[in-house]
């Protein structure tokens, strides 16, 4: 008996893949897997960022290996050494220039809570000019543990209710205007 093979061919019954989601795990996953980092290095944490960036650490692993200098094109902001009172208001400025949404990680301890400086030049934590969603902690912390933190942020990313956030209020829609 002749054994018969069939190749698959082209099948117009499952031309095509389907996936069904839900838009906010849609929108999140994109959001969260696509994070271009805006480096504020303000002290020694920032050489630790730099080389969470080098082949050896590989952030872009992760899709935040496109470092931005421009608020306007920036979606995380990582605030990486001591932020003093002098320079706060060009980190508020710059965190308002991001566009919605965007998201904070303070790098180290002088970020966190002002690190060994206890003086009236140093501000005990960027949280108090700016909501931070990840602490990483240690001084200064490891290319590792930043990677961790952007773990750790797009894990936060995945669970927060997106669609809600791009509807347009009322208020802000065009009045219908009928020809």
């Amino acid at each position: 008996m002749a054994e018969q093979k069939h190749e698959l061919a082209y099948d117009t019954k499952i031309e095509g893949d389907i996936v069904v989601t839900r838009a906010d795990a849609a929108i999140n996953w994109i959001r969260s897997h696509s994070m271009w980092p805006m480096p504020m290095g303000l002290a020694c944490c920032a050489i630790e960022l730099m080389a969470a960036a080098s082949s050896r650490f590989d952030i872009a692993r992760f899709g935040a290996e496109v470092m931005r200098f421009s608020p306007r094109q920036a979606d995380v902001m990582i605030v990486a050494g001591t932020v003093t009172y002098k320079m706060a208001p060009a980190v508020r400025r710059i965190y308002d220039q991001m566009a919605a949404p965007r998201w904070v990680i303070a790098m180290g301890a002088c970020a966190s809570t002002g690190g060994m400086y206890r003086s009236y030049a140093v501000m005990q934590g960027v949280d108090r000019i700016v909501p931070v969603d990840v602490y990483v902690s240690g001084c200064p912390p490891r290319p590792e543990a930043l990677l961790d933190g952007l773990l750790k942020l797009q894990k936060k990313v995945a669970g927060e209710r997106s669609v809600q956030q791009l509807r347009v209020p009322e208020s802000a829609q065009a009045p219908h205007s009928s020809l």
